[in-house]
């Protein structure tokens, strides 16, 4: 007699989600802080789980940080900083005070992206359970590193971006600090 194999769930068999993992952010009661990159933008949700299923409360991409005049990348650190940033603050605005974070199923490395949009939400007020340890450094956050890059390319950068391009990226921490201050203020 032939026994039969039981199929795992589809989004298991994908590798789009780890069940075990959701079920732990789901008991936890608190609202998660869904933090998802995508090829062009950075992508920072606010989601509470009920039993009918999840309800997304609110959702800010990278895309949106043009309305704050951010004129350089919208999947670099800075970006992710910034939209997690935003929508801590719309977070706080709304009444939440607390989230747990939820990075899906990326391997948590020090100072990735995903947690420098974690920072930005704990910055804008919002109480998330992390070690400091995991974040990107300041300079990280605020583009010196990109800005420095930019700057030893020298002769070559003119050739791998446009001139406008070369000078933001040059001048970027103070481009993030011009976006940070118009989104505290707007």
């Amino acid at each position: 007699m032939a026994v039969l194999k039981r199929m795992p769930p589809r989004r298991r068999r994908e590798g789009v989600t780890d069940y075990r993992a959701r079920l732990k952010l789901v008991k936890s009661g608190k609202p998660r802080l869904v933090v998802r990159r995508t090829n062009r933008y950075v992508i920072v949700q606010l989601v509470e789980s009920k039993a009918g299923g999840d309800r997304t409360v609110l959702t800010v991409t990278s895309k949106v940080l043009a309305r704050y005049g951010w004129r350089a990348g919208t999947k670099n650190t800075p970006a992710a900083y910034l939209t997690g940033y935003l929508a801590g603050k719309l977070a706080v605005a709304k009444g939440y005070t607390e989230a747990i974070a939820d990075i899906g199923m990326r391997t948590p490395s020090k100072g990735a992206r995903v947690f420098a949009a974690i920072k930005g939400a704990i910055d804008a007020g919002l109480r998330i359970p992390a070690s400091e340890e995991i974040f990107p450094d300041e300079a990280r956050i605020r583009g010196e590193v990109i800005a420095e890059y930019v700057r030893s390319l020298g002769e070559e950068a003119r050739e791998r971006f446009s001139a406008s391009d070369v000078e933001l990226l040059k001048d970027l921490p103070s481009h993030f600090e011009e976006v940070l201050e118009r989104i505290r203020s707007g």
